[in-house]
């Protein structure tokens, strides 16, 4: 089968590891894979299309501070995908995140309603079915299930920040006439949490499926070495001997992903304890560094060279996965393969992921518990490296991508199906 998948970007972050981790699993199984990216440079070794170009990126984002219309800009360059697609002719086309401000949505979903592709889209945040958030729960607003956004208090503040224009009901009123309808669409969720909120949203016309993100357990893993099953290597090398290594790990650190609790855990843990932070900005890291001249806080910006992201899982004590909402995080798997144990916050489907034998899950914003279970786990070690491996073997990639290959053959199947029903 072909097999185009539509991301945002490929290789970097979460979703585009997930991207090329699916793209080579499908390679292996001797199918023919593609990936489109809207940001980014496409690897060489992949075969895709690069959607647009700098200009139109930064029109987009103009389209969506000024008149507040993410998804809705980048019109030319969506025809241009819409033409490449054409030439690839794909058996299913496998949406990510369409958000990004490369798409122009309306335009890719009327053409795939009269393309009649198998569509299959995994939708790793609430954006699609919101009028500007991302993520809304943190903030405590439900009004997408509540007849349609309007009147939003934060579309300034946060992702995907329309800065000086609410267009919130209009962007729900036009995503919810595009994304619905469609013949043969399968929604997948990597969580629990938000397959259930799908239900209760405008995309409740289509199947959902649950399937956990996988990760790469060659690359993220233990080096067994000790009992914990990590590298202590790095903590052997002067002064850092005593010290208890706590770990953060964000593409974005924003105030959805807890960069103030980690501050504040600098604040109330003991001195022999370091935190650091991967994926700080640089304007970020200087305010860390100035503000933590002590070394309480290590700032390090964005890596993406996994094998380099890894050896941070093996170093760390402990890592905290401080987010005030998200939907499965690949960081908390990532950290379990290498056998370091997580603490959570009891937010979105972040706790899923763990079991009482690799991790704590805190009350959500609850710093005094977030701290009594990150000294539990560096100072009584509850857990065992080996334990949280064993937990990580259930998001082995080939296994959950095996089961995207049986979900792309299932809707093949359907559209067949389909086929014959309208010939009759």
């Amino acid at each position: 089968m072909k097999i185009v998948q539509i991301n945002t970007v490929s290789g970097v972050g979460s979703v585009g590891r997930i991207c090329v981790d699916l793209y080579d699993t499908l390679q292996k199984m001797g199918h023919e894979p593609y990936i489109a990216i809207g940001r980014g440079t496409l690897d060489k070794r992949l075969k895709g299309y690069k959607i647009g170009n700098v200009w139109d990126f930064g029109c987009h984002v103009m389209k969506n501070f000024f008149q507040g219309k993410s998804g809705f800009g980048s019109a030319k360059v969506t025809k241009e995908l819409i033409k490449w697609l054409d030439e690839v002719k794909p058996h299913v086309i496998h949406l990510h995140n369409i958000h990004g401000f490369y798409l122009q949505t309306e335009l890719l979903f009327a053409y795939l309603k009269e393309a009649d592709i198998p569509v299959v889209w995994t939708l790793h945040d609430c954006w699609p079915f919101t009028g500007h958030c991302a993520y809304f729960d943190y903030i405590g607003c439900e009004k997408w299930c509540q007849g349609g956004c309007y009147d939003c208090k934060v579309h300034a503040k946060v992702y995907p920040y329309a800065l000086f224009k609410d267009n919130t009901q209009w962007n729900y009123r036009a995503k919810r006439e595009a994304y619905t309808g469609v013949k043969n669409l399968t929604i997948v969720t990597p969580s629990r949490w938000l397959a259930d909120i799908v239900k209760k949203s405008f995309l409740k016309e289509y199947p959902v499926r649950v399937i956990p993100n996988g990760i790469n357990l060659e690359m993220f893993c233990p080096d067994g070495t000790s009992e914990a099953g990590k590298n202590t290597e790095w903590k052997q090398q002067g002064k850092l001997q005593q010290y208890y290594i706590v770990l953060g790990v964000a593409n974005r650190w924003e105030e959805r992903k807890g960069l103030v609790y980690f501050e504040k855990l600098a604040e109330v843990l003991p001195e022999n304890y370091i935190i650091k932070l991967v994926g700080v900005d640089n304007r970020q890291a200087k305010q860390l560094q100035k503000k933590y001249k002590n070394g309480k806080i290590v700032p390090i910006t964005r890596t993406a060279n996994v094998g380099e992201l890894a050896q941070l899982y093996r170093e760390a004590d402990v890592y905290v996965n401080a987010t005030m909402e998200d939907n499965f995080p690949t960081t908390n798997l990532e950290a379990l393969a290498c056998g370091t144990p997580v603490v959570t916050f009891a937010t979105g489907g972040s706790a899923e992921s763990l079991s009482d034998m690799c991790g704590y899950v805190a009350e959500k914003g609850n710093l005094t518990a977030l701290e009594e279970k990150v000294r539990e786990v560096c100072e009584q070690k509850p857990f065992t490296g080996q334990a949280c491996r064993a937990r990580a073997l259930a998001f082995d990639r080939n296994a959950r991508y095996k089961d995207y290959i049986a979900l792309y053959q299932e809707v093949a199947k359907k559209q067949a199906i389909f086929a014959i029903s309208d010939e009759m």
